[in-house]
């Protein structure tokens, strides 16, 4: 007999995990099945662990410029083993309380891999074999996602990593090529730079993290050469050769043909769905370019049948899936719940300068037909920013011209990431220019850039 639920969910990650709480909250009777980690990759192999790292690259950063701080120490070094296990322990305390909010919510958590078994039914194997078979009129899919595998640079876990193996490096590498520029490259690029690693950066496209505003773009191009990155951009990795050492490359470049030697490459190209072995094909469920065809709500035309997070693609972020979780329950408890609007999602690099945004860029605004008006705001003009030494970076906002619709805005520098949030806001609750313009900033802080950026738009610019 087939233990019967409510809903079931398949994938622990940030989108399955808060779908089964949101549940529980809702009074239905929830499962999750996982077959490796709760809390995901986001938690385990990729958010969380990365942030740990770049935290302890900053501070190595900083304790190369005490002096500009009125402080001077000797013989500053790391210990790469320490760095990574501290990564790891952060990682390996928020899946337990993962764990432990899901025990608190009743949730079952079943390990194994999950398939669709027939309607509303679900088989979950362990080791070969089946250890439980599920029913409920609700099946939830948030499998998430891999890195994508390019012919020819194929990752083998010694020379050629993905981001699992860069996040636990027995060693610093002396030379890395790390290929694509979005902001998982990006932000081991900036890691391992700050470490003192040479890196080379590959992007086939015109210019490094394209999804962002040009002029945010070529800002941190800029902040990345003067640390010392070499950046390639319309350049791509045509042959990779393994030497006794390291790798031997071969780039064609807009210079012509390039040969590089490193001893590791990261393959940070891009994420496929994990659609495989989840019965999707014998259900019914329709699957494009490896990610599930799913409506606002995370319908996927099959009856009971639902998914969210990475599986349904892009923006493959955390925070996406998460509320996609939240909006496709509410939705199944019938508590109308508003579709997630994308214009509202906000990105984040955790690279040195941070990068953020939400909304439109100025090339999209325009491209969409639209009269914009732009203002800006520099690091340079706000004293907390000088305070903390961080004086370099750019609050940039996009307004309609017609109706002060706020349509964007594209940060880069200390703490943007969190700085983000305010806009976010903004951009949830249809704000105008005049309205940000009347709110009140505290002072001294980052966030008055915010307002200055705004008031630029209605030309009552003050500090700068």
């Amino acid at each position: 007999m087939a233990d019967r639920y409510d809903l079931l969910v398949v994938g622990g990650g940030p989108g399955g995990y808060v779908a089964a709480i949101r549940a529980a909250q809702l009074g239905m009777k929830a499962v999750v099945v996982e077959a490796e980690h709760l809390g995901g990759i986001c938690l385990n192999w990729g958010c969380i662990p990365t942030k740990a790292l770049l935290r302890s690259s900053e501070i190595f950063h900083l304790l190369q410029h005490l002096d500009e701080f009125g402080f001077s120490a000797d013989n500053i070094r790391f210990d790469m083993g320490k760095v990574v296990a501290r990564s790891r322990k952060v990682a390996k305390k928020l899946s337990l309380g993962v764990a432990h909010l899901l025990k608190k919510n009743k949730v079952t958590v079943i390990d194994g891999r999950g398939r669709l078994s027939g309607p509303g039914t679900l088989a979950v194997e362990k080791d070969g074999r089946i250890v439980a078979e599920l029913q409920a009129p609700h099946i939830v899919l948030a499998t998430g996602a891999r890195a994508r595998q390019l012919p020819g640079l194929e990752a083998d876990g010694e020379r050629i990593w993905t981001y699992r193996e860069a996040m636990v490096p027995a060693a610093l590498p002396k030379s890395l090529l790390i290929v694509g520029s979005g902001a998982i490259g990006i932000e081991f690029a900036s890691f391992y730079r700050s470490m003192g690693a040479e890196v080379t950066v590959v992007e086939l496209l015109d210019r490094i993290l394209p999804v962002e505003d040009e002029e945010i773009s070529d800002l941190a191009a800029k902040a990345f050469r003067k640390q010392g990155m070499t950046l390639l951009t319309s350049s791509k990795v045509t042959s990779v050769k393994k030497t006794s050492d390291g790798i031997s490359a071969v780039l064609a470049t807009p210079e012509g043909e390039r040969k590089i030697d490193v001893e590791k490459v990261i393959s940070a190209v891009g994420i496929v769905g994990n659609v495989e072995n989840l019965g999707l094909e014998a259900a019914g469920v329709k699957v494009e370019k490896t990610h599930v065809v799913a409506n606002d709500f995370g319908e996927t035309g099959v009856k009971g049948i639902y998914a969210i997070g990475d599986l349904v693609g892009p923006p493959w972020l955390a925070h996406k899936a998460s509320h996609e979780g939240v909006v496709c329950v509410e939705h199944i408890a019938g508590k109308h719940p508003h579709a997630m609007d994308k214009s509202a999602i906000p990105g984040c690099t955790y690279s040195m300068p941070q990068v953020a945004s939400v909304g439109l860029t100025e090339a999209r605004a325009r491209a969409d037909g639209r009269e914009v008006r732009v203002g800006r705001f520099p690091y340079a003009g706000n004293g907390k920013a000088i305070a903390l030494g961080e004086a370099e970076g750019l609050v940039k906002t996009v307004f309609d011209a017609k109706t002060g619709e706020f349509l964007g805005a594209h940060m880069i520098g200390a703490e943007v990431t969190e700085l983000i949030q305010g806009y976010v806001v903004a951009k949830t609750h249809e704000t105008t220019a005049e309205a940000l313009a009347e709110t009140i900033f505290p002072h001294p802080t980052l966030s008055e850039m915010m307002h200055e950026s705004v008031l630029d738009v209605l030309g009552k610019r003050i500090h700068f």
